[in-house]
């Protein structure tokens, strides 16, 4: 540690809150002569020492514009349809004008439907702001037409309900909430590729303005459908994906994607799906790397061993076809994670209930397993009622690989510096965890071997340039342009500044 990086440390831990970053950029203006070696960056026990005095000293604000700043790996566990913001959803609608697409909502019930005997209503009739296209619109009854809007003639108030329709933003919102309505809400609005497509470019866009580097976003690419309703085959969504991830707004992003398809676990059909999917990967693997197995985890028609017959079959014929899936999130103890590590899963989504399963945390520990942590997902779905329930620092602290994740960030209205805020704040992370936490989101990536040994030394790079910056003028490792959302305001009061 040179006699500068020594004073700056004294002065972190004597500063009192408010003046820690004034105090030190005077002691550097002052030695800024040809002793001074900011160019250099620090050893990383210094940079170490120092994040802990900042995060003594330093405001939440402070903290969390640091973290926004702070170059970050991957995001591993993404599901693209819950991670389009609420505002971003409907300019994306609206825009889908363009190419023939036009939508209509919900806003009122006039109780049309005669509902009795064997009447089965897949998407839920008593509900408000769900979303069809014109081409649904157009078959249905007069009496129908008349609950619907336009979605571009909705009035203020009408406008600002439908956007919180897509949130889970009111203390009452919960898991039921989540799973049984605001899919069904999004109806037709999903079903376009264009606007999917497009809405992935907006959350490589927004990532990338947070320091990501690599995303592997969950999709569907079945039953997508044309401005007449008409289907589109899932190897023209494939195209679709593949075509608008080449473009310049795209490419300017700098965040390396990769796509999984996702199947629902406990539908009937789910075993013909993932064989069907699993080929589909297979012949798509340049952009799509991986088949996850999504939905409540607590429908029991969904066990993870129900699917290993099928896996142990498609892997006799398929090479280059990898598995992330849901696992442990639920509250009761089972072996689920085990289970699925069984199935050939290389990472685990949430793992909550882990924790209860002592053999399987030993065969996980410096593994090759990761788990996807979702701190904000878990919260707000009520898998922990505060995060001193939460098992992430066990894993973390017990050698198990994890790696922090959004999940479905447009329904929580959070991002990824969120959850890293989060981690901070509830579990004391250390520079050195920080730093582990963005490796192992790109070492567990889906990636081929150069492509993922070129982005860990891309953020080696990036890292010891941020510490550069910790060590020539710590105020400039605050991001002027941090963007919060909705839970980082409602929950710490870190709202647009």
């Amino acid at each position: 540690m040179t006699a500068i990086q020594r004073l700056m440390s004294v002065i972190c831990r004597m500063s009192q809150r408010g003046r820690l970053f004034r105090l030190l950029n005077i002691i550097l203006m002052l030695v800024a002569t040809g002793t001074a070696q900011a160019a250099v960056p620090p050893p990383s026990d210094s940079v170490a020492t120092w994040f802990e005095a900042f995060k003594r000293e330093a405001s939440d604000e402070e903290l969390y514009r640091f973290l926004y700043a702070m170059p970050k790996g991957g995001d591993l566990h993404n599901h693209l349809s819950g991670s389009i913001l609420s505002e971003w959803f409907f300019d994306l609608a609206l825009a889908q004008g363009e190419r023939g697409y036009h939508y209509y909502t919900r806003v009122k019930i006039n109780n049309c439907r005669a509902f009795g005997g064997n009447a089965f209503v897949e998407n839920p009739y008593l509900l408000l702001f769900t979303n069809i296209q014109e081409s649904a619109y157009t078959a249905l009854s007069a009496c129908e037409k008349e609950e619907y809007l336009p979605l571009n003639e909705l009035n203020v108030n009408q406008k600002d309900a439908w956007l919180d329709s897509l949130r889970l933003d009111k203390a009452h919102e919960g898991r039921e909430e989540f799973f049984q309505t605001h899919w069904q809400r999004m109806g037709d609005l999903y079903l376009n590729p264009y606007l999917a497509a497009d809405a992935l470019v907006r959350n490589m866009q927004a990532f990338g303005a947070e320091g990501l580097m690599y995303m592997e976003s969950m999709i569907g690419v079945l039953g997508f459908i044309d401005a007449e309703g008409q289907q589109i085959s899932p190897d023209d969504v494939a195209d679709i994906y593949r075509s608008r991830l080449r473009d310049e707004d795209a490419l300017a992003t700098g965040v390396e994607v990769r796509l999984q398809v996702t199947i629902l676990r406990f539908l009937p059909t789910a075993e013909d799906d993932l064989r069907y999917l699993y080929d589909f990967v297979s012949r798509h693997n340049d952009v799509f790397v991986a088949v996850n197995m999504v939905g409540r985890e607590d429908n029991d028609k969904g066990y993870p061993l129900r699917f290993l017959d099928t896996l142990r079959d498609l892997r006799r014929s398929y090479n280059n076809v990898r598995l992330s899936i849901h696992a442990g999130e639920v509250d009761e103890p089972n072996s689920h994670v085990r289970d699925t590590l069984l199935l050939g899963a290389d990472r685990i989504g949430h793992g909550v209930n882990l924790i209860s399963d002592p053999d399987t945390m030993r065969l996980m520990r410096s593994g090759p397993y990761l788990v996807e942590i979702n701190l904000v997902s878990n919260l707000l779905l009520q898998y922990v009622n505060d995060y001193s329930e939460h098992p992430f620092p066990e894993y973390l602290r017990t050698g198990i690989p994890v790696a922090l994740s959004t999940d479905d960030r447009g329904m929580w209205d959070s991002n990824l510096t969120d959850e890293f805020f989060v981690a901070v704040k509830a579990f004391n992370l250390s520079w050195e965890e920080l730093l582990l936490l963005s490796r192992n989101s790109i070492a567990h990536g889906f990636l081929p071997e150069p492509t993922k040994a070129r982005l860990l030394t891309r953020f080696a790079t990036r890292i010891d340039d941020f510490a550069r910056q910790i060590a020539a003028r710590p105020s400039a490792a605050l991001s002027p342009e941090a963007q919060s959302y909705g839970f980082i305001c409602d929950r710490y009061q870190l709202c647009e500044w």
